[in-house]
């Protein structure tokens, strides 16, 4: 189970001896555990990092039980650091090595499939989820009072004497507002104790309507959808049906960001696109937050005095005088600089505006 908490640690370790980092896609249907062993043997079979590969090899052979998609390691044996952990979603096979883990795979599970809060609510109570990077970590729910019991008001309920069934309409409609009420504060505690960065609402129309005009502003802002969906689902049903919402909300979102971006950059007003610009930027700790295409790895150079990032060869840092060294995955290290000065990052899967200035840019702090 991977938190921000096991990311957090990734980025602050860092190390004057090799990190090798492991990414190996177990999707079940795509193989057996005897066909990914075999497939991560051929992926370290040129890393030169002896006591590092037998532990990962360890690993795979007696400790991890192939019940997840992914799977991500990170070794550094010379300083007595080894983490592993499962995935509920596939990862593309990477093997990268550096002198810090490799984070961008996890990034990206974090940007577009972490958080997820859902309610699934009716007259009367609601079914709370939290979905992250794939798997239900929590859930809960509660019941009101039953609307259906309400049978009359403070008036006769017989059709046509004054305050008959407008008294009872009253009565249940005040009830269901009740609910409502009660629903929302419930909902709003099992968000914050969650850390929802996102909110998909289930149920009819009016239910997820008025749950959502009943939620604080400050989680309205954060609701990506709604959608019909029974109060039975299943949790797979309604895991499904937030992903698929989640991924077509964010496709969204993420157009309009790729467009101010480059319109801001277009006018040097608070942003910029392409490798060096944006490399610059990161150099500066500049960088709000950082906007790459998906599998977007160019090589590079960086800084081992000083931590630049360099797009080209130069024949020293431009950032202290020291002389650079190569980096296989300048991206990489960008993306982890950018999160350690407390910015964040969007990772895009398909944006033909975002890959056309470059594949990457950035929204700047200043």
């Amino acid at each position: 189970m991977l938190s921000e908490t096991n990311l957090r640690e990734l980025l602050d370790f860092s190390a004057t001896t090799p990190v090798l980092s492991v990414y190996l896609n177990t999707e079940p249907s795509e193989g057996n555990a005897d066909a990914y062993r075999l497939r991560l043997r051929s992926m370290l079979k040129d890393v030169n990092l002896p006591e590092d590969v037998e532990a990962i090899e360890k690993y795979f052979q007696h400790e991890y039980n192939w019940t997840g998609k992914g799977v991500a390691v990170f070794s550094c044996a010379a300083q007595g650091f080894f983490r592993a952990y499962s995935l509920a979603l596939a990862v593309q096979n990477l093997v990268l090595v550096g002198n810090r883990p490799s984070v961008r795979p996890l990034v990206d599970l974090f940007d577009n499939y972490g958080g997820y809060g859902v309610a699934l609510v009716d007259k009367q109570g609601a079914r709370l989820f939290f979905f992250h990077l794939g798997e239900l970590r929590e859930q809960n729910g509660m019941v009101g009072e039953e609307v259906r019991k309400v049978k009359h008001g403070s008036a006769s309920t017989v059709t046509g004497q004054r305050g008959g069934m407008a008294g009872k309409t009253t009565s249940t409609d005040a009830l269901v507002d009740r609910n409502i009420k009660d629903t929302v504060d419930f909902a709003v505690k099992f968000f914050e104790d969650n850390h929802v960065r996102r909110v998909l609402i289930g149920g009819t129309d009016d239910n997820a309507a008025s749950f959502r005009s009943h939620l604080p502003k400050a989680w309205q802002s954060l609701v990506m959808g709604a959608f019909a969906m029974s109060m039975t689902a299943t949790q797979t049903e309604v895991l499904a049906k937030a992903l698929q919402i989640g991924r077509d909300t964010e496709a969204q979102r993420e157009a309009q960001l790729i467009d101010n971006m480059i319109t801001s950059a277009a006018k040097q007003s608070g942003a910029v696109v392409g490798l060096v610009a944006t490399l610059d930027a990161v150099n500066n700790s500049r960088v709000q937050r950082l906007v790459l295409s998906k599998g977007f790895a160019p090589s590079g150079y960086h800084c081992p005095s000083c931590g630049a990032l360099v797009a080209k060869a130069a024949p020293a840092c431009p950032q202290c005088g020291a002389s650079l060294a190569p980096a296989l995955d300048i991206i990489d290290l960008a993306v982890s600089a950018v999160l350690r000065s407390g910015g964040d990052v969007e990772v895009i899967h398909d944006n033909a505006e975002l890959d056309q200035s470059g594949k990457i840019g950035a929204l700047l702090r200043y």
